[in-house]
């Protein structure tokens, strides 16, 4: 993961820089030294603190990066959280993609904390999908554990997750079952199964097959999955998805189901208003 953070944050810098900050280079001695802090203007759990210190590092391993508080910690509107000192221009050629980093993971974080806060006494994790800004997931991602919540696969060649549109190529429900778990033993591979269930005609189908780890109930209602869970003689972990929000999360948790994965976590977040000021 280390390798993968330090490649997007050197893509990030390329993608801003270029050839040069040129304003910058033409209103500020590269010998000037100076001091920014780092303010949060809104309540937020904060994320992105420890990416923020490895693009200082990569961009001018000679800064002084402080920070007050840990990645996960709540923090209040207009809190200064941490200063960044040495070299103005080369704080200046980071600004934009530090804050645009700890805007949107925070803003992730937050939102994944109220989730986990709010089903916490149902034992449910929350999970996040592959609905992610390209080439931002792995931050993305790092926000969301940091919220508290759950990764999902990474990408498609971490799990197999067959959904209708596999199905449906496949022929039905156990041919794709059937079919996988062929590819996985010819392949030697050894990596979760996820399998997509429309009712529970398709669970029944499928809840024997030891090569199944997790069943996903996509758009049932509340109702509908306790009703799944009685004829869970397999234990298989239940995952929900689909059509769930603050307004009926609570419900679904209730239901007995193991995890929610909601596609909000990265793909409908409001950034939150973090700015860094030359003092």
């Amino acid at each position: 993961m280390q390798e993968d953070i330090k490649l997007f944050i050197t893509n990030a810098l390329l993608e801003d820089i270029g050839m040069g900050d040129i304003t910058s280079l033409a209103t500020i001695n590269k010998e000037q030294k100076g001091e920014a802090i780092c303010y949060v203007k809104e309540d937020c759990i904060i994320a992105g603190i420890e990416l923020a210190k490895l693009i200082c590092t990569q961009v001018d391993p000679l800064l002084t990066v402080l920070f007050e508080v840990e990645d996960g910690e709540f923090v209040s509107k207009n809190t200064p959280i941490g200063n960044i000192s040495g070299s103005i221009q080369s704080i200046l050629k980071l600004e934009r993609l530090l804050l645009n980093c700890m805007q949107r993971m925070s803003a992730i974080a937050t939102k994944t904390n109220y989730f986990v806060n709010l089903i916490a006494p149902y034992n449910v994790k929350v999970l996040d999908t592959r609905k992610t800004t390209p080439n931002f997931r792995i931050c993305e991602k790092w926000a969301v554990k940091i919220g508290g919540g759950v990764n999902h696969r990474f990408g498609l060649y971490d799990q197999v997750l067959i959904k209708d549109n596999h199905i449906k190529a496949a022929g039905d429900i156990k041919n794709a079952v059937e079919s996988c778990t062929e590819y996985l033993l010819e392949n030697q591979l050894q990596i979760p199964v996820v399998v997509e269930v429309k009712d529970l005609e398709e669970f029944n189908k499928i809840k024997n097959y030891e090569i199944v780890d997790r069943i996903l109930v996509d758009n049932f209602k509340p109702i509908d999955i306790i009703e799944l869970i009685k004829h869970n003689s397999t234990h298989k972990t239940i995952e929900a998805s689909g059509g769930i929000n603050a307004s009926n999360i609570l419900e679904y948790a209730k239901t007995g189901i193991d995890y929610v994965s909601l596609g909000d976590l990265t793909h409908h977040v409001n950034s939150i208003d973090i700015s860094l000021k030359i003092i």
